[in-house]
């Protein structure tokens, strides 16, 4: 299958490294060349406008793995001829901000700016978040800190109140198929995969573009002449992703709320999906089976009585069967509670009346 070309100046100067890593040798070299992030990086998008102006701000990059976060902290700094000082989090200390704030005001004396990228910047704890503080504040720096977390739950107010939060997109469909098409060009060699194959890598990327390229670099390796592979084929010679999920952090809320709101919409094939998203993830299967039973409460109640019977049922039955048995039962129950009429009026009606008594008053 023949796919369009892209602009050769892509790679005009790429180093041809075959040592290093495809995802590596395929990063972008300018702004234009980023995908998947158009809302934040197109002339008339917030990052945008500030490098057209030439004037950043601190700011907290919010996104999931492998959707550009470094590359675009590294492309900003040089579009704006700021000095970049890369550090992570999770290897970092005290004694390296120290280093870092010293030779950025030694920079700053001499008329140089000074872009701070720190990765994973909610791992650190809260006192070394609060050195960061002075520095930001009088320009010392500018801050661009990464983070697969919700900021609001990782960082110091006090931080946040400094920086601007811009939250980045998984890598749509459309982005994915260019970063392959991209490795294809730098390579010179088209994956072997057929027109269904090839869909299936990018569904198997998950929105993660380093994932993808990975993917692509393991098929690339194949020989010479190897026949397309098919769905099938491909899974064979493709490792299964492990799921991205941490019962601890924003995938969890992520996930529960988007079964939530699949039950909600009466979609029982979505609901499942993310059913299984969470108990492949790891997560307690008694934890869902508590949020059904909530979610039969406030959000069926009376327009199906048998609902929340249903919920405790599947509850009951994988305490009692554990799994893999017992998550038949939630499954089960899942799909009664998203095909089930919807009611809110029992907890509308029961808020109002709460509110009527904490005022001394009948509700009217």
């Amino acid at each position: 299958m023949k796919h369009e070309e892209q602009t050769p100046s892509l790679f005009a100067d790429l180093d041809e490294d075959t040592q290093r890593p495809l995802a590596d040798r395929l990063r972008p070299r300018t702004l234009e060349d980023v995908v998947g992030q158009e809302h934040l990086l197109a002339p008339d998008a917030p990052l945008g406008r500030m490098v057209e102006q030439g004037r950043l701000v601190s700011a907290i990059l919010w996104g999931p793995p492998g959707c550009g976060k470094t590359t675009i902290a590294r492309l900003l700094a040089q579009r704006t001829e700021l000095a970049f000082e890369p550090l992570s989090a999770t290897f970092s200390g005290v004694a390296d901000l120290r280093k870092v704030f010293d030779a950025a005001r030694h920079r700053r004396g001499i008329g140089q700016g000074t872009l701070l990228f720190v990765d994973e910047i909610h791992r650190f704890n809260r006192a070394q978040q609060d050195s960061f503080l002075p520095y930001v504040e009088d320009g010392t720096v500018v801050l661009v800190g990464a983070t697969t977390e919700n900021p609001s739950f990782e960082l110091n107010g006090a931080l946040l109140s400094r920086c601007r939060v811009f939250v980045l997109q998984r890598l749509d469909a459309a982005a994915l198929d260019t970063l392959i098409i991209r490795a294809e060009q730098l390579t010179g060699r088209e994956l072997p995969l057929d027109d269904d194959a090839r869909r299936s890598l990018v569904a198997m990327a998950d929105g993660d573009g380093r994932f993808l390229l990975n993917m692509v670099e393991q098929l690339q390796s194949l020989p010479v002449g190897t026949p397309p592979l098919d769905t099938t084929a491909l899974a064979e010679q493709i490792q299964r992703r492990a799921p991205l999920y941490d019962k601890a952090q924003e995938s969890h809320y992520n996930l529960i709320s988007a079964l939530h709101k699949s039950m909600r919409g009466s979609d029982p094939d979505a609901a499942l999906y993310w059913l299984a998203r969470m108990l492949d993830g790891g997560e307690d299967p008694l934890y869902i089976a508590r949020r059904l039973v909530r979610f039969a409460s406030e959000d069926i109640a009376s327009a199906d009585p048998q609902a929340v019977q249903q919920a405790l049922a599947a509850w009951d039955v994988y305490e009692r069967l554990g799994s893999p048995e017992g998550e038949l039962a939630i499954a089960q129950a899942v799909v009664h509670l998203a095909t089930a009429p919807k009611s809110i009026a029992v907890y509308r009606a029961f808020g109002a009346a709460r509110r009527g008594s904490a005022r001394g008053r009948p509700v009217p």
